[in-house]
Parts: structure tokens; C-alpha cells; sequence
């Protein structure tokens, strides 16, 4: 039943990923931390996990024969993101799981705010 239960969580994370554009923070790691119970480290930590290359392929190739991807600009982010997830990760596993949760949620928080008003 949890396999089903992980699966369902995948489709509908899918779903988002495709048609928003997100997935892994805004869906994926509350879900897991409340549905499933997971520590914010955990949570997290499984969402980068799942989303390594594979994962997003299809997404991002439908985007690219629709000729919506900047293929330039996606290479320079991958370095800087590369960099900054090493060490993000590493600042991440020292916080304790309270203050990264609720720094997670001012971000979220922060950010849908920001869209709704602009």
C-alpha cells in the first residue's frame, strides 16, 4: 500500500512538474514531511535524489521541441546550481529539522506572495 501510496505522490508531483514547472519543493517535500512523516532533512533529501536527470528528460524534452528551452543559459545554471546545491546540502544536514522546516516554509511563503502581488 505505501508503494501505491509513493506512486500516486509521484503522478501528481509529476503532474505539477509538468504543467507548473515544479514539483520536487512545493509538492514533493510537504507531502512527504506530513503525509508520510519524513524529517524535512529526509524529505528533502529523497526529492533531490528522485529528481536526478532522468526524472525530469521527458518534461523538459517536450519543452524543447516546443522551442522553450534557452539551452545556453540552462548549461551556465547547471554549474552554479551544481556548486550551490554541494554546498546548500552541506549548510542544510547542520541546521536542526525545525529551523530548516520553518525557513522552507518563509520561503515558500515569501515567494507565492511575491507572485500574487506582481
Amino acid at each position: 500500500m505505501l508503494t501505491l501510496m509513493f506512486i500516486l505522490l509521484g503522478v501528481i508531483a509529476g503532474a505539477f512538474s509538468g504543467v507548473f514547472g515544479i514539483g520536487g519543493g512545493l509538492v514533493l517535500i510537504p507531502a512527504l514531511v506530513y503525509l508520510f512523516h519524513f524529517s524535512q532533512k529526509t524529505a528533502q533529501g529523497t526529492t533531490l535524489a528522485l529528481m536526478i536527470p532522468p526524472i525530469g528528460f521527458f518534461a523538459a524534452y517536450s519543452y524543447y521541441k516546443a522551442g522553450q528551452i534557452n539551452i545556453k543559459a540552462a548549461l551556465f545554471i547547471i554549474v552554479g546550481f551544481l556548486i550551490g546545491s554541494y554546498f546548500g546540502a552541506h549548510f542544510a544536514t547542520m541546521l536542526p529539522n525545525k529551523k530548516l522546516s520553518k525557513a522552507f516554509a518563509i520561503l515558500i511563503i515569501i515567494a507565492g506572495i511575491r507572485m500574487l502581488i506582481t
